[in-house]
């Protein structure tokens, strides 16, 4: 794992550590916790009735020194704990915007930026591009009017702004800001969030060394964009700083689902990289300590601020400051007692960090790196593993398990595939870091310098995607858990029960046993003879989220037809990757809305593509440009597809039946009604039936096809528009379909599919199948559906 302490960089063979400060650090920590869930005043409890045990301890523990010491620190801690980390917040629990943040009111702030502003991702839909559209940025409160009534505050608020007029603002600005407030929903020291519409006002002056740090960082995404295709360029910057704001979505979800995503959260990792460096190379040239130290101290701030004040980075840098004090003090560091005067200090310094899952997640993971792995690095080694490859597969694996708990709580599901993919990944992650550090820092005065330095680390940030895109495509990778506490507290006594029993050689043989079972039944079922896709399939309605994707089979097995391409790259190419398609001799994109055309990309990958058609539409524009754009890049011909032609291939036809009526491309801007009406209607002939392909056609289009056409009857329907409410009934009637596919996203916030078009169906008789609860749907002979029954989450908003 990647949550290395910087501690590491002075290494010991001891693995005894000094637990002296750790009662002190998980009493304050779990002070604040239960004063930030349950109210103030349970923090002060908690504070007290540590300090009492303090108390008593050191009053019946004479002459052993080391209990003293640490009842000395935990009364200590007690006491801070009870008092000044509680009286934080209580100030944030009674603050007065608070207050009134829960009646939505008009509010007028100024602000100070206390972080940079982090993108919030939203998959394409209808006109909109896919994309960061706003961002959401921490900032303090100096002063607050809320409806024109000034209301004293000095809490922290919340902003969700547009991103094109605040991505830019760097932390220590400040600013003037108007919106509707609203009541937070962490339990954190946030007192209201405030929805933005309008740029800052009267920004002030960021400080240097911010200004410095964002020139660096928008080095490094330039050389990055101008030198690495796109998926490369976008993790390099996250592996690296931890910006994943170029990072595409489909590398992103597959980093987490690979249980890679810590890779793209700067924390000790990196911080071990970089000052790991710096030492190695100051006793190469046999300097002293001291001096070593100072460098590798000033190597630690530069990069604190490179990076922004992220808990987890926050955690790694303490720890990294107590280790090179260490060092220039002469004396041996130890991680644990530096983990734990890292979690006091930041606690009482900010006790919001009782409750974030990115400081608990590096918490306990350098929690394990310190305590488990190193015994069992050292147990693989007596009993024979080379020493390399016994810390190889005891770090991942001690970082795997402690954090498997709080994993397992945020978001409902285990990753079984983590451990092998961060044995994989580890021999690169330190190297790309370290090239992509010096290419930061060497990139705005030498350009050359920096681009040889970004083609060094493409090779490592290519694996890493490679690593991740496989482990991601395993079988069973990620296994359903039960979310929330209940969750993360079974998931921690399945741990603590297998920790335990794996003490006992009869448990291990057991379990080894267990294991070899699982892979002997379970991998020839889902890997050698996996039930999907069904034989024989004949049209696959992909699961997209919210946009469409339909995959027509021809005669020749591994060669498809595909209409329409999904909201984002990614959902698209898994599925044709499932279905074993390498050939599409035409993908058809029935119109330019976004999530139509936005997985257009990655339609590409590792596939031979004969061709790109599209109807007599071109708005949007910016998604014309696009597509043409994408057919350029490919090498690919665009044509167009009117009414009246026919496509055939050996067991697939395809009729051109719509649209029946566009309006002139000099007509100025459309809307998204007239750009659905657009949309290419298809009739295909497969072995399955006839299936009618409608796109989003919506009344007026469906009105064309009534009038127009004689025969609309299909055995298939692939229903209009996501099922909205915009279907005509004699539409539907006309087409009678026996199965009627619905290509929906779980979640969405559209309506979609309409209770009107399910029931005028079901009157029909036809048997509806939805992609949000049924997952990828085949289409079979008979007509008949099969089910792959995995939907996609919710849409990112």
């Amino acid at each position: 794992m990647k949550e290395g302490s910087p501690i590491s960089t002075l290494p010991t063979t001891d693995t005894r550590q000094d637990m002296r400060l750790v009662p002190a650090a998980l009493v304050c920590w779990l002070a604040a916790l239960a004063g930030l869930l349950l109210g103030w005043w349970t923090a002060v409890a908690a504070g007290l009735a540590s300090a009492v045990v303090a108390g008593l301890v050191l009053w019946r523990a004479r002459g052993r020194p080391r209990v003293l010491g640490a009842a000395a620190v935990l009364l200590v801690m007690g006491l801070v704990a009870a008092g000044p980390v509680a009286w934080r917040i209580r100030d944030a629990q009674r603050d007065e915007l608070r207050a009134v943040a829960a009646q939505g009111l008009p509010a007028a702030l100024r602000v100070v930026v206390a972080e940079r502003p982090k993108p919030v991702r939203s998959a394409g839909y209808a006109d909109r591009q896919a994309g960061a559209r706003s961002v959401v940025l921490a900032a303090d409160v100096r002063t607050a009017s809320v409806d024109g009534r000034p209301v004293p505050s000095a809490g922290r608020v919340l902003l969700l702004a547009p991103v094109a007029q605040w991505a830019a603002l760097l932390p220590g600005q400040e600013v003037g800001v108007t919106g509707l407030l609203m009541p937070p929903r962490g339990s954190d020291l946030t007192v209201a969030v405030l929805s933005v519409r309008g740029p800052p006002g009267e920004p002030g002056p960021a400080p240097w060394w911010q200004r410095a740090a964002a020139t660096l960082r928008a080095g490094l995404h330039d050389l990055c964009r101008s030198s690495l295709p796109d998926e490369p360029a976008g993790l390099l910057p996250g592996l690296v700083l931890g910006d994943t704001s170029a990072l595409s979505p489909r590398v992103e979800e597959e980093f987490v689902t690979a249980g890679l995503a810590h890779l793209t959260a700067v924390s000790g990792g990196n911080l071990a990289a970089a000052c790991g460096a710096v030492l190695l190379l100051l006793r190469l040239l046999r300097l002293g300590p001291r001096l070593s130290a100072v460098a590798a101290g000033v190597c630690l701030a530069g990069f604190l601020v490179l990076v922004g004040p992220e808990p987890s980075v926050l955690r790694a840098g303490v720890m990294a400051a107590v280790a090179l004090l260490a060092l220039a003090l002469g004396r041996r560091g130890s991680a644990l007692p530096a983990l734990a005067f890292a979690v006091g200090v930041l606690v009482v310094a900010d006790p919001a960090m009782a409750t974030d899952f990115g400081f608990a997640l590096s918490v306990f993971a350098t929690a394990g790196l310190v305590l488990l792995a190193p015994r069992w690095a050292g147990a693989l080694v007596r009993r024979g593993v080379p020493p390399g490859f016994a810390d190889g597969l005891a770090i991942p694996l001690a970082a795997f398990l402690v954090t498997a708990p709080v994993l397992a709580g945020m978001a409902g599901s285990v990753s079984l595939v983590s451990v092998l993919t961060n044995v994989l990944a580890a021999p690169v992650v330190t190297p790309a870091t370290v090239l992509g550090v010096l290419a930061t820092v060497t990139g705005p005065w030498w350009p050359g310098a920096g681009k040889v330095l970004v083609h060094l680390a493409d090779p490592e940030a290519r694996w890493l995607i490679t690593v991740a895109r496989h482990g991601a495509r395993t079988p069973g990778a990620v296994v359903a858990w039960p979310g929330g506490w209940a969750g993360g507290l079974l998931a921690a006594a399945v741990v603590a029960v297998l920790v335990l029993a794996a003490r006992y050689w009869r448990a291990r043989v057991l379990m080894a046993v267990l294991a070899v079972v699982a892979l002997l039944v379970f991998v020839p079922v889902r890997v050698l003879a996996p039930a999907w896709p069904p034989r024989d399939w004949a049209m696959v309605e992909c699961d997209v989220g919210q946009g469409d994707a339909v995959v027509l089979a021809t005669a020749e097995p591994g060669r498809a037809v595909v209409v329409d391409a999904g909201p984002e790259p990614g959902p698209v190419d898994e599925c044709l990757h499932r279905l074993a398609v390498d050939r599409i001799p035409l993908v058809v994109l029935s119109h330019l809305h976004a999530d139509h055309i936005g997985g257009l990309a990655s339609v590409f990958d590792g596939r031979a593509v004969g061709g790109i058609a599209v109807g007599p539409g071109r708005a949007p524009g910016w998604a014309w440009r696009q597509v043409a754009a994408e057919a350029a890049r490919q090498a690919v011909p665009l044509v167009e597809l009117n009414p009246g032609e026919r496509l055939a291939w050996p067991g697939l036809g395809l009729d051109v039946l719509g649209p029946r009526y566009v309006p002139a491309r000099s007509a100025g801007p459309q809307d998204g009604t007239t750009i659905n009406n657009s949309s290419v209607v298809l009739r295909a002939e497969t072995r399955a039936g006839r299936a009618l392909l409608t796109g989003d056609v919506e009344l007026a289009a469906q009105a064309d096809l009534l009038a127009d056409v004689g025969d609309l009857k299909a055995e298939v329907l692939k229903v209009p528009h996501h099922g909205s409410r915009y279907s005509l009934p004699s539409f539907l009637a006309a087409v009678a379909p026996r199965l009627a596919l619905v290509s929906v996203g779980a979640g969405n916030t559209y309506g979609h599919p309409s209770k009107s078009t399910m029931d005028s169906l079901a009157a029909l008789g036809a048997r509806v199948t939805r992609t949000d609860v049924d997952g990828d749907t085949a289409v079979v002979a008979g007509p008949a559906v099969v089910r792959r029954g995995e939907p996609r989450g919710p849409p990112r908003r």
